[in-house]
């Protein structure tokens, strides 16, 4: 219930944010009728047209999308005609002649200055279908959350209500501002007169917004304004709800932060001295086969583990949370695997790339794991456990009970003793109770979480915060980019690039990206083209070359090279941490770039 309030909320704010602008001339053209027989289906056209877009877009992505662009000409060329209409009354009944009944109706409604009430209904809720094709509201946290959610989870009746309840937030806040409106309008035209004015001035008003959204200005410059606008709000209301239900913020999260968990064990009860009763059952192993393919074993059962301490990671290749957490759970499961434990990573792909079997095979391979991975493209391992974390771990004991869990990173030396005491339980006698000793390198070593304070950010228009190349993100069209940055954490694109919803892609030798950050090490996921060719590259620390601060991907000179799509380690300072501007330049086209990461 929570979460519905909070995303009505987050509705309600979509009010004063400068992407609801191209919206405001086609409410308040009736703004001067009955509420209840034209404000009002309106509204509720638009929202429910939203809700339904929204909700195919976060089933089907990309076809969906694109259905709805082609949506969206036809309702640019539906409100062009019903501003015309509005301009200019008497060419409205040559205009609608050709069109179909419904057409005619609509506009005929829509310039009749009687206000008749006959088809006022209809026409009002066909013109709101019409302005929520149109509708790019800004998909700030909350937004961003029922979206991820929807993708990850899978469709379902609560994420459409979920839509809805922030469809029906925005609705709200307009019909408000109409009925002000409203009010206001009336009381113009019976103390001036003039009312034939008001009326065509209202007209050009639509023309001028069709104009814009036909230009693009709804989903570029007003929503990269709005970036410093809602989301705040809309952040703090997330942050407060997750203080008062006590989750911690998460991979999955659309906020920026670098994910470091708490250790929401604790708030449980689970200290480093658990004993059976401070071990609550969770739950049963839910089935396994929902993975697409199985890596280094053969298919595995709930019922085959029987018997079985079992460790399940949820992980991602590319996900530097994962990666950090990854040397731990490969000791456990080299110093316990003849002592009762199963290890099983569940690989849950963020990108797309990640559903590329291929590339996982040649994860593993690299990360050195060889215990079992059940590839789970389709997350429906991940929706039988209802995770919602990256790195998750589920602890299972010899009957098949889930008794404990851990979301994210750290609290490592509390989850080695819940293994233990698992498989003494199952009785199986622990050669040592020392806790393994883990020395990472390289992106699996540890953070220094104390000089983090630039966050995860991605390059995809879908989750992108902080942007500030001058003109904002064009979507899907390449677009040449300049960039100049001064706060910390902004970030911005030079040369030619095409931003796409979950990376950005350059088009031309020569273009590249930097950002203000503060951290030790800087991480960047990267790909090569569609070619697969490598992609040349070169780095600089506040224009000069790395030296000792080099990462792993990087040489002394900055140079590297993309041959595959993974995390790269670009960065890894040696002294001091203070603001810095990284900029990389890609000396070859084709490089795809998907987020910044820190440690």
């Amino acid at each position: 219930m929570i979460l519905f309030l909070l995303a009505y909320l987050g509705g309600v704010l979509t009010i004063v944010s400068p992407c609801i602008l191209p919206v405001l001339p086609f409410v308040f053209a009736r703004a001067d009728r009955p509420f209840l027989r034209n404000g009002l289906p309106m509204l509720i056209g638009m929202a429910l047209t939203f809700a339904l877009v929204a909700t195919l877009a976060s089933v089907a992505g990309g076809w969906a999308v694109a259905a709805n662009q082609y949506a969206r000409f036809a309702a640019i060329a539906l409100l062009a005609v019903f501003g015309v209409t509005l301009l200019f009354p008497s060419l409205a009944e040559r205009i609608t002649a050709p069109l179909v009944a419904l057409g005619a109706k609509l506009s005929n409604s829509a310039s009749d200055p009687s206000g008749s009430a006959q088809s006022h209904v209809g026409s009002s809720l066909l013109l709101g279908v019409a302005t929520g094709l149109l509708w790019a509201p800004c998909a700030g946290p909350i937004l961003g959350l029922i979206l991820t959610g929807a993708a990850l989870q899978g469709a379902s009746v609560g994420t459409s209500l979920l839509l809805a309840a922030y469809a029906a937030g925005a609705a709200t806040s307009l019909a408000l501002a109409l009925l002000v409106g409203g009010k206001l309008f009336a009381a113009m035209k019976r103390s001036l007169g003039v009312g034939e004015w008001v009326r065509r001035g209202l007209g050009a008003l639509v023309l001028v917004a069709v104009g814009a959204i036909a230009l693009g200005l709804d989903t570029g410059i007003l929503t990269q304004v709005s970036l410093a606008g809602t989301n705040r709000i809309e952040q703090g209301l997330l942050d407060k709800f997750r203080a008062a239900s006590g989750n911690a913020m998460t991979k999955t999260d659309t906020a920026a932060n670098t994910t470091m968990t708490s250790d929401k064990s604790k708030t449980q009860g689970n200290d480093p001295d658990a004993t059976d009763d401070m071990l609550p059952v969770e739950g049963t192993l839910p089935s396994l086969d929902g993975a697409v393919e199985w890596l280094n074993s053969p298919p595995l059962t709930a019922e085959q583990l029987k018997g079985k301490v079992v460790l399940v990671d949820f992980w991602t290749y590319s996900c530097i949370n994962c990666l950090r957490a990854l040397p731990y759970v490969r000791a456990w499961a080299d110093k316990y695997k003849d002592q009762g434990l199963v290890v099983i990573g569940v690989h849950a792909p963020e990108f797309a790339f990640e559903k590329i079997i291929g590339n996982v095979k040649k994860a593993v391979t690299d990360l050195k794991v060889d215990y079992p991975v059940a590839i789970d493209n389709n997350y429906k391992i991940w929706r039988a456990f209802n995770n919602n974390y990256w790195p998750a771990h589920y602890f299972i004991d010899a009957e098949g009970r889930i008794r404990h869990h851990h979301f994210g990173e750290g609290d490592y030396d509390n989850s080695e003793r819940i293994i233990q005491l698992l498989l003494s339980q199952a009785g199986h006698k622990l050669k040592t109770a020392d806790l393994v000793n883990v020395s990472a390198t390289g992106a699996e070593a540890a953070p220094d979480m104390n000089q983090v304070k630039s966050p995860e950010t991605y390059l995809g228009y879908a989750r992108a915060e902080n942007f500030v190349s001058p003109g904002g993100a064009v979507r899907d069209m390449r677009h040449t980019y300049q960039a100049s940055v001064d706060e910390l954490n902004a970030w911005g694109l030079t040369g030619d690039w095409t931003i796409a919803n979950e990376r950005a892609s350059l088009d031309a030798p020569g273009g590249g990206i930097v950002y203000r950050f503060h951290a030790r090490d800087l991480h960047l996921v990267l790909g090569p083209g569609s070619d697969g060719k490598p992609v040349r590259f070169r780095v600089t620390i506040d224009g000069k070359p790395p030296g000792n601060d080099h990462g792993m991907d990087t040489d002394a000179d900055g140079n590297g090279t993309v041959t595959g799509e993974r995390l790269y380690q670009l960065i890894r300072q040696k002294g001091d941490i203070a603001d810095h501007t990284f900029a990389i330049e890609f000396l070859d086209p084709g490089v795809r770039a998907y987020a910044f990461t820190f440690g």
